[in-house]
């Protein structure tokens, strides 16, 4: 990515597939003829491997799942268009969703298609090279649209029965350390990441607030995940909605705001702990919650700490997964050790913000 815009490449050996089979699947789906269809993808580290379609006037993007065997809940790409189907005439800005198809003749997998929307891609939260007032504007934007996704009205766009509602805290808390038990050997971080992922595992299921809300939720609501309007530098589309669930709404916030409690100086956790935010334009974290409160209707937060710690243990416990699976050899050895490192960051500080 170079000035705040994805990168595009030829599509990767990997990922390629039959890209006259999609162009007459388009043309019979959308009722024309193509004279031009090209196809580029975006680089990256998606899941689901995405690619940039021009076709004539139209520019898509196309969202498919990755060849070979998959765990049954992983990259349920039908969500993501579901969800983002349902939020078109709502105030979270999302691409029109074109089409469905989950023929995996076709392609070889399950895809679709969505209007393809220009705007800056801000992968950092530090977002270097952006202006005061820029910055300051997209962090603002950030907290309301986070907070209009949680005031949308789950009947009205038909997500009523999206995801099963109730006991989201206790729900996550054991199913994260049912998948950390099945992968913690190795331990990411060693031995102090170990002790603070039992330390987290024993005190998050005894301290979840009082608090049943229910809203959708993005699960991996942060920065690099939204597109900037260029002009506006107003989110002009949230993206990734594979983690989406029905949820508790604060598990978002606190998500969003881990980065206030990571080191600047380690480039993998993309922390913003050592900068000078004044001076960039960002705001305070608590200044982000008032933020949100005031776009929410919500007269504050209770517990905090406790949102922001349950936020970190369910990232380590999805990056020790990662990390085993690197260290049984699917990865490089390097980038297993810069994922376990961040793991044991993420469950260390989490403990230090708890204990």
């Amino acid at each position: 990515m170079t000035n705040h815009q994805a990168t595009l490449v030829d599509v990767l050996p990997a990922h390629n597939f039959d890209q006259a089979a999609l162009q007459a699947y388009l043309e019979t789906q959308l009722g024309s003829q193509f004279s031009h269809f090209s196809v580029l993808q975006f680089q990256g580290g998606q899941s689901n491997p995405t690619f940039k379609i021009s076709a004539d006037e139209h520019l898509w993007v196309l969202r498919k799942k990755p060849a070979g065997k998959l765990l049954p809940s992983a990259h349920m790409i039908n969500r993501e268009y579901r969800v983002m189907d349902a939020l078109k005439d709502t105030a979270v800005p999302v691409p029109e969703m074109i089409c469905y198809c989950e023929d995996a003749a076709v392609i070889g997998t399950e895809f679709y298609v969505m209007q393809y929307i220009p705007g800056m891609l801000v992968e950092h939260p530090a977002c270097d090279g952006l202006s005061v007032a820029a910055t300051k504007t997209m962090y603002q934007s950030m907290a309301t649209t986070l907070a209009h996704l949680h005031g949308v009205d789950l009947a009205s766009v038909g997500l009523q029965d999206y995801a099963r509602g109730g006991d989201y805290y206790a729900r996550q808390i054991k199913r994260w350390s049912e998948q950390y038990r099945k992968t913690c050997e190795p331990p990411a971080g060693g031995e102090e990441g170990a002790e603070a992922m039992r330390f987290l595992m024993a005190y998050l299921p005894d301290n979840i607030p009082d608090d049943s809300a229910t809203c959708l939720v993005h699960g991996d609501y942060r920065i690099g995940n939204l597109l900037f309007d260029e002009s506006r530098n107003e989110v002009s589309a949230v993206l990734d909605w594979e983690l989406s669930t029905l949820g508790h709404p604060l598990a978002d916030l606190a998500y969003c705001c881990i980065p206030y409690h990571l080191p600047a100086n380690d480039s993998g956790t993309k922390g913003i702990v050592g900068l000078d935010l004044a001076a960039r334009g960002i705001p305070s974290e608590q200044a982000f919650i008032d933020a949100y409160c005031q776009a929410s209707g919500r007269d504050g937060i209770e517990q905090w700490p406790f949102y922001v710690g349950f936020s970190m243990f369910r990232l380590a416990a999805i990056l020790q997964g990662v990390y085993a699976r690197a260290i049984a050899g699917n990865a490089s050895s390097a980038n297993a050790l810069n994922v376990g490192a961040r793991a044991g960051v993420l469950a260390t500080t989490a403990k230090a913000l708890l204990d």
